[in-house]
């Protein structure tokens, strides 16, 4: 029986690097050795520790910090609900001025109302009542103007100033033009 010594032999090669930094094989520097091969249970993803708990003293520090925020919030809240303001009072003078522009354009046989009254009536209550309508009827055509003051809510500023709207309205080329009233001949109410 051959001896065992001899079947334990180290062989030792040497294999020439092409470039420096590279290992013998592509991909694999000596530097830089294989991942060792993990079990199934390394695989599992790994419990994070618990966050530290917190102290008294970390809550007071919140506390601050958002008193500092406040006041921030507070300011940009106060300028989103002044914007929204001037655009209602805006929407509500070109609502004026277009009921008031379609009365002045109508025969005036025909009108219910003065135009500045229906311009006036389209409106908001609390917007109307800084509101003022100028009616121009000339030619073929009749024009309103609806000016509306816009309220504010920051303390400190007064007015942000009106708010104007025009509207222009054709008229009829013949009066009448609308057709008989249809209450015409009946009984007064």
């Amino acid at each position: 029986m051959p001896d065992a010594g001899l079947w334990k032999a180290t062989v030792h090669l040497e294999v020439p690097v092409l470039f420096p930094g590279a290992g013998a094989f592509p991909g694999r520097s000596p530097a830089r050795p294989a991942p060792p091969r993990r079990s199934e249970d390394e695989h599992r993803p790994q419990r994070r520790p618990a966050p530290p708990a917190v102290t008294r003293r970390d809550r007071g520090q919140v506390s601050i910090e958002f008193l500092g925020f406040l006041p921030i919030l507070l300011v940009v809240a106060l300028a989103v609900v002044q914007l929204g303001l001037a655009a209602y009072a805006v929407q509500q003078a070109g609502t004026g001025a277009r009921a008031a522009a379609r009365t002045a354009s109508m025969d005036p046989a025909d009108r219910e109302t003065d135009p500045r009254s229906a311009g006036l009536a389209a409106m908001s209550g609390w917007v109307a009542r800084g509101a003022g309508i100028t009616v121009s009827e000339g030619g073929d055509e009749a024009r309103a103007t609806a000016r509306v003051r816009i309220p504010s809510i920051v303390p400190g500023i007064d007015d942000f100033g009106p708010a104007t709207r025009s509207a222009t309205m054709p008229r009829p080329a013949t009066p009448r033009a609308l057709g008989p009233r249809t209450d015409e001949g009946a009984a007064p109410r």
